[in-house]
């Protein structure tokens, strides 16, 4: 008898989406990350069946329930503490975890360093939009100082806080950004998925109803090319179409601006990118266009070690190794002890 060959099964966008009326606000830049999200599990081979989506609180965990997948519509903030333990219980599911910037680095700030630190093999996409959107627009932890809310009708005086900088902080080996509307978002997508272990994605994400075009310096079109550098891999660190690109000042150990005459960027001293170079991750996650910088964009730091269910895998065999599963001796060790007279009738 012949063996059989496993049939691969390819999928549509159409097997992705769910029979769920999508409600978000109409405009939401979340409609646009779904659909790219959607689009690009086909490419990436990805079976629904394998795949689970988990989210937290917020108006980006309504997430799961637009995947025709497994999910998890979770509690505030430990969306990364439910994807663990899907992960460990089954190593081979394609995990996903959707949050905000509120979800992720407020209430759920220690889930996210620790699912990080751990290096669990999944997807984190953060949807920042500087807001709280689904509680009515109070301020959150990355928005910028200023912001008049609800909660801070004078104005936040709070400092923000940096999703990739905390990523990067908590040992995070996978870190991008890209765009809701932009069309390198797939690619972004498709790489983070690559990677094996965490991957965290920040995605600046556009809230219509209470923080409409907060990102405009740097997504209206006719400021993204001089306000946009999307990264590559040993590609020159170019942008504004090719005229401009970062050097690194090797005295002060910062990057800056040159311009490129003639697209020569080997004469104007351009590096190009290394995605493995944690400290060049660093510059590049904090440059601000209030400095005159571009918003770095795409991979920024891809750097692999083995993954957290791994370890707890192969533990979890070597500490079995020749050992006979017995429930019966289980349960009798220690201090126990066996009732043999019967108990009086009454």
């Amino acid at each position: 008898m012949n063996d059989m060959t496993p049939v691969e099964k390819t999928t549509t966008i159409k097997d992705w989406e769910s029979d769920q009326e999508v409600r978000w606000c109409p405009g939401c830049g979340d409609y646009a990350v779904l659909k790219a999200v959607q689009r690009t599990m086909p490419e990436i081979g990805a079976s629904p069946e394998k795949t689970v989506f988990v989210s937290g609180i917020g108006c980006s965990s309504r997430f799961p329930y637009y995947m025709e997948t497994y999910g998890f519509h979770t509690i505030h903030g430990r969306a990364a503490a439910i994807a663990t333990g899907v992960k460990l219980a089954n190593p081979e599911l394609d995990v996903w975890i959707i949050t905000g910037d509120g979800d992720a680095l407020s209430i759920g700030g220690n889930h996210t360093m620790h699912v990080l630190r751990r290096n669990l093999d999944c997807q984190i996409l953060l949807f920042n939009n500087e807001i709280y959107g689904l509680t009515k627009g109070q301020y959150s932890p990355t928005s910028r100082v200023g912001t008049r809310s609800p909660s801070t009708p004078f104005g936040s005086v709070d400092r923000p806080a940096s999703p990739c900088s905390f990523a990067l902080g908590s040992g995070a080996r996978f870190i991008a950004r890209g765009i809701d509307v932009h069309k390198n978002l797939p690619a972004v997508l498709k790489a983070a998925h690559a990677h094996k272990g965490a991957s965290f994605v920040e995605i600046y994400q556009n809230c219509i109803v209470y923080n409409d075009e907060v990102f405009a310096a740097f997504t209206e079109k006719a400021k993204a090319q001089v306000n946009q550098i999307w990264l590559e891999h040993g590609a020159p660190m170019l942008f504004a179409n090719g005229t401009m690109g970062l050097k690194l000042n090797t005295t002060d150990l910062r990057l800056e601006i040159v311009n490129v005459e003639d697209g020569d960027w080997e004469a104007a001293g351009v590096i190009r990118h290394d995605q493995t170079n944690k400290g060049l991750a660093q510059m590049l996650i904090d440059m601000e266009i209030e400095n005159g910088f571009p918003v770095a964009l795409g991979v920024i730091y891809n750097h692999p070690r083995p993954t957290f269910e791994r370890a707890v895998a192969d533990q979890n065999r070597a500490a079995a190794e020749g050992k006979t599963p017995d429930l019966q001796k289980l349960v009798a060790k220690g201090q126990t002890w066996l009732v043999e007279k019967q108990p009086h009738e009454i």
